[in-house]
């Protein structure tokens, strides 16, 4: 199935002291570059947020304005998309153990079209909905109606005010290794990755 990738890459890392979060190495290559090998076949792959290096191919842009939050770097990602892409691989850029086959069992997930996204979800059953596939016109429609709720702007807005009531397929990861959705939010994090990738 054609798609094409954004990647967030502007949080701020508080819990982490400020750190360029996506640069940091896990298993011996920075967490955006893994990210990127893991949607490999997406096209474009796009990076919102500071990126340091990456290959050729891969666009680089900044949320407005700058820092304003995975909301307004989702409408900065989705607006270099190119003409006539229907689905976008939605990710945080710190997701060190996501995989191709992971987004592809997403993507499989992402039949008739009454279902607008598919995410999943933890063993709590809470939605890990920057790891998700999604139309993009949906996006499209709900970043549109919530920038008019809250007066044009995005800076600052939740992902799940983005999401509310889109049709969303809650997806239960059954593969074999660590989750896919798992985030390094704290240098804890970080070590528990590490430990995963040996």
């Amino acid at each position: 199935m054609a798609y094409a990738a954004v990647l967030l890459a502007g949080g701020a890392a508080r819990r982490m002291g400020g750190v360029d979060k996506p640069t940091v190495p896990i298993g011996g290559r920075p967490m955006l570059h893994r990210v990127l090998v893991a949607v490999a076949d997406a096209e474009p792959r796009i990076v919102v947020g500071p990126a340091g290096a990456v290959p050729p191919d891969v666009r680089v842009t900044r949320e407005d304005p700058p820092g304003g939050g995975p909301v307004a770097a989702t409408r900065a990602g989705i607006a270099l998309l190119d003409p006539g892409t229907t689905i976008v691989a939605l990710l945080a850029a710190d997701l060190p153990l996501l995989t191709a086959g992971a987004v592809d069992d997403l993507l499989r997930r992402l039949d008739g079209p009454s279902v607008d996204g598919a995410c999943y979800v933890d063993g709590d059953g809470r939605r890990q909905q920057l790891c998700g596939v999604w139309r993009v016109d949906a996006l499209r429609v709900a970043l549109d109606r919530l920038a008019a709720r809250r007066g044009g702007t995005l800076d600052g807005a939740p992902v799940r005010a983005l999401l509310d009531g889109l049709s969303v397929r809650e997806v239960v990861w059954s593969g074999s290794g660590p989750p896919p959705w798992f985030d390094c939010d704290t240098d804890e994090d970080v070590r528990r990755a590490e430990e995963w990738t040996r």
